[in-house]
């Protein structure tokens, strides 16, 4: 008997869960999406100028086939590809799994209102449906700032036109100085009409840094004779400088972030994550060249601003036309969107460490609040934030979605395929 998966979210995630789904056995999937699967927020209503922040050589969809990305795109393992093209990409992969194994795949156009227990799926549109496992691919936490009173506030730059609508002869104002304040500044110069400055600002005003022209292998530092947070510091950086140069280090220590995470003590996460994690992100999420030059073009042109301060106490707000919510993510319960709301009062879920996203068990199944994890809710992508560290990015996420994939098949098989739910 088939078994029914169906996957909340049609983003990133979501499509690498449904192809490995797809392509290792005969469940039927039912992937959850109200836009175009492969979007998302990060690819969705990208700009031919947002560029991916990794090279093409790292963003395969397919664990087994590195250069499937590469092949596709018709480009070198360097390059640094359009955003927008790699959610065609994403789109691409999904419609070939489908093709490959027909006839189990249906896209659903709707969003998730909640989700039960037993595997019950209510939807926005007045539907529902019976699952027998269901995998939340919804992306992260809300946004991490709180509304300015301010008449232009635009709480999502995402949202088709609203950046493009903004007056260019008066200046904006940015809250974050991370990658997405980077796209938006990119996007409020890109017609070259701009006379009036882009500020952004955020409480150290630090931008993420930039990759090298030329790729560099990874160098894995010795941690050998690390205890603590503190020896961990002080060996990457002994390590960057013997080096001459941070990049391969940092990249070094990809694969061995979550088991560093995981053996810091509660007290070390809490101390990284208020002194160290926004540093850390400025190496780890690079810029791409082209990206980082022109970021420097707009500096020296006095046509975007980079700030330190809290934006609370920013004077003459009113002189801006706009304040754009560049800040990234919050922490749960507040930053929960209504699906993940409702699960944590339902006590179907709990927060995870640190509030960075949902608690989970070591394959990624939910844990609800008494502490037990569900046999049929999992969870895959930046929720598991917090119960690990590197888990947004694509090679996490793809292995993330074949060991997700695994585990759940080495269940039980406990029904039959999307029942309508009564």
């Amino acid at each position: 008997m088939a078994r029914a998966v169906a996957v909340v979210g049609g983003g990133c995630s979501g499509v690498l869960v449904a192809r490995e789904l797809l392509c290792g056995g005969e469940d039927e999937v039912e992937l959850i999406e109200p836009g175009e699967p492969g979007g998302g927020i990060a690819y969705g209503h990208a700009q031919p100028w947002h560029l991916l922040n990794s090279r093409a050589g790292a963003m395969s969809a397919d664990p087994d086939d590195p250069g499937h990305f590469v092949r596709w795109a018709g480009t070198t393992g360097e390059a640094f590809r359009p955003r927008a093209e790699y959610g065609r990409y994403l789109s691409s992969v999904l419609a070939e799994a489908d093709r490959a194994h027909p006839g189990r795949l249906r896209v659903r156009r709707a969003r998730v209102a909640a989700i039960g227990p037993d595997g019950t799926v209510a939807l926005d549109d007045g539907g529902a449906l019976h699952a027998d496992h269901v995998v939340l691919a919804t992306g992260g936490p809300a946004s991490a700032h709180q509304r300015i009173d301010h008449p232009g506030y635009v709480a999502d730059p995402w949202r088709p036109g609203v950046l493009e609508a903004l007056p260019a002869d008066r200046p904006v104002l940015l809250v974050g100085t991370g990658l997405t304040a980077v796209d938006v500044a990119l996007t409020l110069t890109a017609d070259g009409r701009r006379t009036a400055p882009v500020v952004a600002v955020s409480r150290r005003g630090l931008l993420p840094l930039t990759h090298t022209a030329g790729a560099t292998a990874p160098a894995v530092p010795s941690l050998d004779d690390c205890a603590t947070l503190r020896d961990v510091v002080r060996a990457v950086r002994a390590a960057a400088g013997e080096a001459g140069d941070w990049r391969p280090i940092v990249d070094g220590l990809r694969p061995l972030l979550d088991q560093l995470w995981g053996a810091l003590t509660p007290g070390e996460q809490d101390a990284f994550l208020r002194h160290l994690a926004r540093p850390w992100e400025c190496h780890r999420h690079r810029m791409a060249p082209a990206v980082a030059a022109r970021v420097v073009e707009l500096r020296a042109a006095g046509l975007l601003e980079i700030r330190a301060g809290g934006v609370a106490a920013w004077p003459g707000l009113a002189d801006y036309a706009a304040v754009v919510n560049c800040a990234g993510p919050g922490r749960l319960p507040g930053a929960a969107g209504p699906l993940v709301g409702g699960l944590l009062a339902a006590g179907l879920a709990r927060v995870g460490p640190h509030g960075l996203g949902l608690d989970i068990d070591e394959a990624g199944r939910l844990v609800g609040a008494g502490g037990r994890a569900h046999d049929r809710l999992w969870v895959i992508g930046a929720l598991r934030r917090g119960a690990q560290w590197e888990t947004t990015a694509v090679p996490e996420i793809r292995a993330q979605a074949r060991r997700l994939v695994a585990d759940l098949r080495a269940g039980t098989r406990i029904g039959a395929a999307f029942p309508a739910a009564a």
